[in-house]
């Protein structure tokens, strides 16, 4: 395996940088809670959500890979914490759901228990993305080669128009929600809970698959890519944090 020294210090650098950028959206969440009424904190969030939104867009016009990269990148972030985080915690508790509670302690909040119930909408992006996409996305060409075998190439003809920016953008919304959705099923003891095997494996399987990424990031020589690359590497890896 041919890695060099500045690889090793891009993926490490990048790793790092979206690993503590992550929490941003969550921090701002508990500010927000914290310092702000409800009203003013939904407006804020909308805005916020809104903000994030125009970054990615103008990430569109931007010159260079790495920085659309890091546009869809926070963008991204705003838009996941404002549009999809606060507002699902809008509806619930203007809805009145209850927060899921073990020994008198809050494990769940109200708003994630309402992530299951999107996986519908989940679900019809994957169908798009198995269909109607070449990507350089490896789990997506791993399940194209499974289903279609030697019919891949007339099935997935093109690839969509590539904007860096906003593949950057999906690629941390598509994961993001994957990745809530597969916890939330874990977690939940009509189907799983915390302590099943299956879980525990979930949690393995996730922490042994962020090394391989990690390892197969060295080779990226690329900041864009590197970037790009360790957001899937760094949710995957948090996956048995949660665990």
């Amino acid at each position: 395996m041919d890695i060099s020294k500045n690889n090793v210090w891009k993926t490490l650098a990048s790793f790092f940088m979206v690993l503590f950028a992550m929490p941003l959206g969550h921090a701002l969440m508990i500010m927000m809670e914290n310092w702000m009424t409800p009203t003013a904190m939904h407006y804020a969030a909308f805005t916020m959500g809104t903000v994030g939104l125009v970054m990615v867009i103008i990430g569109v016009f931007a010159q260079g890979d790495t920085r659309q990269t890091l546009w869809g990148l926070f963008g991204g972030l705003l838009f996941w914490t404002g549009w999809i985080e606060f507002i699902l915690m809008y509806y619930a508790r203007r809805y009145g759901v209850q927060p899921e509670m073990v020994n008198g302690e809050v494990v769940t909040k109200p708003e994630y228990l309402l992530f299951p119930a999107t996986f519908g909408f989940w679900a019809m992006f994957m169908l798009l993305y198995l269909f109607s996409a070449k990507t350089g996305c490896n789990f997506f060409n791993w399940c194209q080669k499974v289903f279609f075998g030697n019919k891949k190439n007339a099935i997935v003809v093109r690839p969509m128009t590539r904007h860096t920016s906003i593949v950057t953008f999906m690629e941390l919304n598509m994961i993001l929600w994957t990745s809530y959705l597969l916890l939330m099923f874990c977690y939940d003891s009509h189907f799983l809970g915390d302590h099943h095997p299956v879980t525990f494996l979930v949690g393995l399987g996730c922490f042994i698959g962020a090394i391989f990424m990690f390892i197969r990031q060295l080779k990226i020589s690329s900041w864009g890519a590197n970037i790009r690359f360790s957001i899937a590497t760094v949710i995957v890896f948090w996956v048995p944090v949660e665990i």
